[in-house]
């Protein structure tokens, strides 16, 4: 078997005894929720008659729970493994070479237990968030004057000992001042963070590399751009690397912005406005949403800014939500894949016709690891489809044109 795991309980290694009890492990990883695991243990009376695990002060409330998965060094994963870090900007996978890979690193957060006559067949499920729990546990009324958005989630990710990400302060929204607006806080730090980074079009998490406890906050947009990690192969009959695959599109999201605005700071009349159909991501293939059904579809948008330049970050991440009208759900496992997937990578998927094939971004992985597996279940996302073809655009385009 080319896969394994360890876990990591409160900064120690796990003793093995957890190892072979562990009747099942669940953990997912997404851009938009937080890191989450489901942890199966077998109940069981022990000698001074207490039950097994349930008292266990390794699942006690708020216990640190880490998972290092680690795929085979060969095939896929060695190639792999030094493009990880570079692929990946809202992950924090590791570009060492290595392909060990901190899935969780997380806490404890609830018990699910389930008993039978006798304790036989009895389990305990233990459940656990990722490290933005933390950052949850105070909602606080703060104003922030004089700093941009991606300063406050530097700010506020160091309060955790959570390092920020380098590309955080990129595409960064102007200052927020006592002039105009200042930035009001009535939430938890995750909370708060969470909704700036969607008015600024990115993505905000807490993620680890190759190690539990070496935290990154991101707060950035997805890094698209460069080569993908690994390639899927679904129709192989040999090399297969995935299991199963399931694609929609979605013509209904907007593909363009029309964004006006009068400003406290200026006398003007006519305000600002930041009309306009791009989002400011990479496209992951060669036509954008617009492209493919020839006819844009347009909203307008109404936000409280200051100036010109942030309404125009507030219509670009109105398009980065709806960028995303290609969605991909598959199945695979370590040992075929040869590396262990993680939410905001980039990978390839060939084979699949003109339309499909090409660069998509893990959105959502769901690992299911097991003594012997780990299964994949992951959703991905495309905010671009193939070439044309050649006899035109058909569909809506030709429909609208005949008109």
């Amino acid at each position: 078997m080319a896969a394994s795991y360890q876990f990591t309980i409160n900064g120690q290694p796990a003793d093995p005894v957890l190892y072979t009890s562990v009747a099942s492990l669940e953990i997912e990883e997404s851009m938009d929720m937080p890191g989450a695991l489901q942890l199966t243990l077998p109940v069981v009376r022990s000698n001074d008659g207490d039950l097994a695990y349930v008292s266990d002060a390794r699942f006690a409330p708020l216990a640190n729970i880490a998972v290092v998965a680690t795929a085979g060094t060969g095939g896929a994963a060695g190639a792999a493994g030094g493009a990880i870090g570079a692929a990946v900007s809202a992950v924090g996978s590791g570009g060492n070479g290595s392909t060990a890979q901190c899935i969780f690193d997380g806490y404890v957060l609830s018990h699910k237990l389930h008993l039978e006559t006798g304790i036989t067949k009895s389990t305990l499920v233990v459940w656990g968030q990722d490290a933005t729990w933390l950052m949850n546990l105070t909602e606080k009324a703060k104003e922030w004057i004089d700093v941009t958005d991606a300063a406050v989630a530097n700010s506020i990710f160091g309060d955790y000992g959570v390092t920020p990400s380098g590309d955080n302060m990129s595409d960064d929204s102007p200052s927020h001042t006592e002039d105009g607006h200042s930035l009001m806080q009535r939430a938890s730090d995750i909370q708060f963070l969470r909704s700036l980074a969607r008015r600024n079009g990115k993505v905000c998490r807490v993620a680890c590399a190759d190690k539990p406890g070496a935290r990154v906050g991101y707060f950035a947009k997805p890094k698209l751009d460069g080569d993908p990690v690994v390639t899927f192969t679904l129709n192989d009959a040999q090399n297969w690397t995935v299991k199963t695959l399931d694609l929609d599109w979605d013509a209904t999201r907007p593909t363009s912005v029309v964004a006006r605005q009068a400003l406290f700071t200026d006398q003007d009349a006519d305000g600002v406005s930041a009309d306009g159909g791009e989002s400011g991501l990479p496209l992951l293939g060669p036509r954008a949403l617009a492209d493919f059904t020839g006819k844009p579809m347009t909203v307008m948008l109404a936000a409280p800014v200051d100036n010109g330049g942030e309404l125009k970050l507030r219509a670009q991440s109105l398009l980065r939500e709806s960028d995303w009208f290609v969605r991909c759900e598959g199945e695979s496992d370590v040992e075929r894949l040869g590396v262990v997937l993680r939410a905001g990578m980039v990978v390839a998927i060939n084979g699949l016709g003109a339309l499909h094939s090409g660069n998509y971004l893990v959105w959502r992985v769901r690992h299911q690891i097991g003594s012997e597996s780990h299964n994949m279940k992951f959703e991905l996302v495309r905010n671009a489809v193939g070439a044309a073809p050649s006899g035109g655009a058909g569909g809506l385009a030709a429909v609208v044109g005949a008109l």
